[in-house]
């Protein structure tokens, strides 16, 4: 027996801003419902918005939007990924690093661009958790224009497309238009001014910042909500979108995917003994850490408020490395593809090590 439900269901909205660098991305999505910015580049540090720690690796990307899935839409109404470029380049560092490689081209036969996508997957996943918690996301994004060409058609011309994956084996933008309700590009309308009584020499003149919501051979857009084809950059001609009463959908437990790792797995504690991950703090709350740990091994153990002594347990436990080697002194490949790729399984283990230290 299935429940059948007619009729329209306001749900948070997976939205895509994409356009040239400096145009108003960034402050567009600052009018949203009370967003929360994760700022992937440093770009909103003129913007007096709400905003967590930049994440410097893939996975305090991941643990930072749980997080906000954590809190809900009591605390936040808008998660905010400035930008999803940014983002697309971690993970395709934490990738390599899990399969020791220097580049995504060093796979060979595009399995590189393969594995990028299947985690950029996961992440748009997890981002529709978010969603269904009833916060809404907003990823921006860079604009690059490539040659397009299409097979019914003679020629080739040069159209917008979000700024994912420069190589043709790139298979992230598609996945992030295909995740998103809404796609708006954001460019400059220029108007072409006869400057002769001929009319055969022009110039530009104006630049208005513009909103195109429907798809047009020269770029990409769509919305669900009967927008027209054109509005000007002004959130007030979609606030109503998002000002609707939100359905949160029925809670549902996360599962998150084993990351991708090259050393053996480390034994692991189950998920549900695993304890929720804490808030997160910034790196001048918890300054007692050697500064020389590797920067994004670093972050996670301030946001997890893991000292390196469990770190050196967990590494001892495997018996990877030495019980008394200092953090800071770690082979780079060991720290980027195991501790930082693996990082889950780590702070399950240490976890697990947590609770037998006797009181």
């Amino acid at each position: 027996m299935f429940e059948i439900i007619s009729g329209t269901v306001q749900t948070a909205q997976k939205v895509v801003l994409y356009g040239p660098e400096g145009i108003g991305k960034s402050s567009l999505a600052a009018q949203f419902p009370n967003p929360v910015f994760i700022d992937t580049e440093g770009s909103t540090k003129q913007l007096n918005v709400q905003r967590l720690p930049k994440p410097s690796s893939w996975e305090m990307l991941k643990q930072q939007a749980q997080w906000v899935k954590q809190q809900g839409p009591a605390r936040f109404g808008s998660l905010v990924i400035d930008t999803v470029d940014w983002a697309e380049m971690l993970c395709v560092d934490s990738v390599c690093a899990a399969h020791n490689k220097n580049g995504v081209e060093d796979f060979g036969y595009g399995k590189g661009y393969i594995y990028v996508a299947e985690e950029i997957g996961r992440f748009l996943n997890l981002l529709s958790d978010v969603v269904e918690a009833g916060i809404h996301v907003i990823l921006t994004a860079h604009a690059q224009i490539i040659k397009f060409e299409q097979p019914d058609e003679m020629g080739a011309y040069d159209r917008y497309q979000l700024k994912l994956g420069a190589k043709t084996g790139s298979r992230t933008a598609p996945l992030v238009k295909e995740w998103a309700d809404i796609v708006l590009f954001i460019n400059y309308k220029t108007f072409s001014v006869a400057t002769d009584k001929e009319g055969k020499k022009n110039k530009a003149q104006g630049g208005a910042r513009t909103m195109y919501t429907t798809h047009h051979p020269a770029w990409d857009a769509k919305n669900r909500h009967g927008l027209p084809d054109e509005l000007p950059l002004d959130y007030s001609h979609i606030a109503h979108i998002f000002n609707q009463p939100v359905q949160q959908a029925p809670t549902q437990p996360s599962q998150t995917p084993p990351p991708i790792q090259t050393a053996p797995p480390m034994e692991t504690a189950s998920p549900a003994s695993v304890p929720t991950q804490p808030p997160i703090t910034s790196s001048e709350q918890k300054s007692d850490l050697n500064p020389n740990i590797y920067g994004p091994l670093r972050d996670l153990m301030i946001q997890n408020q893991v000292t390196e002594a469990e770190i050196q347990a967990a590494v001892a436990k495997r018996q990877y490395l030495p019980a008394d080697m200092p953090v800071a002194d770690y082979p780079l490949d060991f720290v980027e593809g195991v501790l930082v790729a693996a990082w889950n399984q780590v702070y399950a283990i240490i976890c697990e090590i947590r609770e037998n230290v006797p009181f």
